[in-house]
């Protein structure tokens, strides 16, 4: 088996938070500054943390506003749901030895709150969150610190994401990636493998 570890990125990823994430983005910014941004000069912020996205809008206080996100982002906790073919695929995964885990630009505390609800959190043996490193995605730190943790060796690893921080955390980890195409929209990056759908990471995972 060519990968022993297959680590997943969250948002866009396992979990479809597109609409909610974006929603309630724009929602915080026209409570906070009274302005109507359109959703798609926002889906930058995917794949990133919610400190550096609003702090790539220009919020001084971060912590009020990062509050806010959240409160508007429960609001629109029903519009969020697992991929299809998530479950079945980490189940596979995991039957075949392949040991899973997740890199994620969410805090800890926002992680396990969403994710309780969803019937894959047992497949998982180590979880990487945004305040497990100083340093955040595109660097390499949250693949490092997995790496760390799992004793890992890079060669061993596949990152699985949907996002270009996703992509450059990978090459700056020296780790092979796969862009989630059932959750991604970008044409114009270049990773080892792009399956349109979960299971397609099971003949990658296999591979020689």
């Amino acid at each position: 088996m060519k990968y022993r570890h297959i680590v997943f990125d969250v948002d866009g990823t396992l979990v479809d938070t597109e609409y909610a994430v974006l929603h309630s983005l724009q929602d915080t910014i026209n409570t906070l500054t009274d302005k109507l941004i359109p959703l798609e000069e926002l889906t930058f912020s995917m794949g990133i943390t919610g400190d550096d996205a609003l702090n790539q809008l220009g919020f001084q206080d971060i912590p009020a506003a990062l509050e806010v996100w959240f409160q508007y982002l429960y609001e629109y906790d029903n519009t969020v749901s697992l991929f299809n073919g998530i479950a079945d695929t980490l189940g596979a995964l995991s039957q075949k030895g392949c040991k899973l885990g997740i890199v994620t630009s969410r805090i800890r505390e926002d992680f396990e709150k969403e994710f309780r609800r969803f019937p894959i959190r047992q497949y998982f043996d180590i979880v990487v969150c945004a305040d497990d490193t100083k340093e955040h995605k595109p660097t390499a730190a949250p693949l490092l610190k997995y790496m760390e943790l799992s004793g890992a060796d890079h060669s061993q690893i596949l990152y699985v994401g949907d996002s270009r921080y996703d992509r450059e955390c990978a090459r700056n980890a020296n780790t092979d990636f796969a862009l989630a195409g059932w959750g991604s929209h970008l044409t114009d990056i270049d990773p080892e493998y792009r399956p349109a759908e979960p299971a397609g990471l099971i003949a990658i995972a296999e591979s020689e």
